[in-house]
């Protein structure tokens, strides 16, 4: 007589995700890109008296945009705080987090010809939150495995993003402020520039992580674009060192790219693109240099909007989440 079968256990069902649940932060990064083009075509339309519309259309969408995934994501520490020491311990989430705040930044900016208290306040409210990323930043470094303390180019994105601020202060006409700032990121900027220069020449960093190097050309652009708003003599030298840094990065693509297409190649949107605004914001739009700044400015946006589309492409259903080992809440 055979044994009586057991019964069988009920199906297993899984809990339905709920909203936002792993929004990946490396959604940042090509939002601050598009941040970047939408300011430098409001400058280009400044300068070249044609398109003048072009950059506000393009900031009112990356606006809406970036508030959608910063409520996405802000789903996950409201339902559990540990979430942001989680993101914080992985190079793309302690990146994209930087750049949600600095994208706070952006939309001040962008904010303040047109309403300039709400831009102040959200200038002032970037500010704050990013002294708070300052702090966690560290400790997660201090609590972390010393071979993660190893000085990167994101470290410009935390310690050297206050002076996305000055592009604020000088659309609300605190041009002291932007000068200060200028000179105190000038500090922090200085010191990541030499140990990431002396770490490259002992060590070339692995193929997936090339597209980070980018990140370097940032700082001097903005250097250049918040000097030259508050009328300070040495903008044109912050310039010059920003386009051979991008000269230097643009006969290097190929060894860049070498790894393919990956979500990190988000680090190339946002310096790309405040290169093009430098020098439509320094020429005017006139001269050599304001018909080569057209040229820059067009494949600029060409290659930021590409790449923004290509990493929003794998949010649904998981896969920038998985490649990037975005936290979940």
């Amino acid at each position: 007589m055979s044994a009586p079968r057991r019964p069988l256990p009920p199906p297993l069902k899984l809990p339905e995700p709920g909203f936002g649940r792993r929004t990946p932060p490396a959604l940042f990064a090509p939002l601050m890109g598009l941040f970047g083009l939408g300011l430098a075509w409001r400058a280009a339309g400044s300068a070249y008296g044609a398109l003048e519309g072009f950059g506000d259309l393009i900031l009112g969408a990356t606006a809406l945009l970036y508030l959608f995934v910063l409520v996405s994501w802000l789903a996950k520490p409201l339902r559990r705080p540990g979430v942001i020491g989680e993101e914080l311990r992985v190079l793309p989430g302690r990146t994209g987090l930087a750049a949600a705040s600095l994208g706070l930044m952006l939309l001040a900016t962008a904010l303040a010809p047109l309403a300039p208290w709400l831009g102040f306040g959200l200038a002032l409210l970037a500010f704050v939150l990013h002294l708070l990323l300052v702090a966690a930043f560290v400790q997660a470094l201090r609590l972390g495995p010393p071979e993660g303390r190893v000085v990167s180019p994101e470290f410009h994105l935390v310690f050297v993003g206050f002076i996305i601020g000055g592009l604020a202060a000088n659309a609300l006409g605190a041009h002291l402020i932007a000068q200060t700032l200028v000179w105190l990121m000038l500090v922090p900027a200085g010191v990541i520039f030499a140990v990431s220069f002396l770490q490259f020449l002992k060590a070339r960093p692995s193929a997936p992580l090339r597209p980070l190097l980018a990140i370097h050309l940032a700082p001097l652009c903005l250097f250049a674009l918040v000097a030259h708003g508050a009328g300070m003599a040495v903008a044109p030298v912050f310039a010059a060192l920003a386009g051979a840094m991008f000269i230097v990065l643009l006969i290097s693509v190929p060894w860049l790219t070498q790894a393919g297409f990956t979500p990190l190649w988000g680090a190339f949107t946002f310096p790309l693109a405040a290169f093009a605004n430098v020098p439509v914001t320094l020429s005017g739009g006139e001269g050599l240099m304001g018909m080569a700044a057209a040229g820059v400015l067009v494949l600029a946006t060409g290659a930021v909007g590409v790449i923004a589309w290509r990493i929003f492409q794998l949010w649904p259903g998981g896969k920038l989440a998985a490649k990037t080992n975005a936290a979940e809440a």
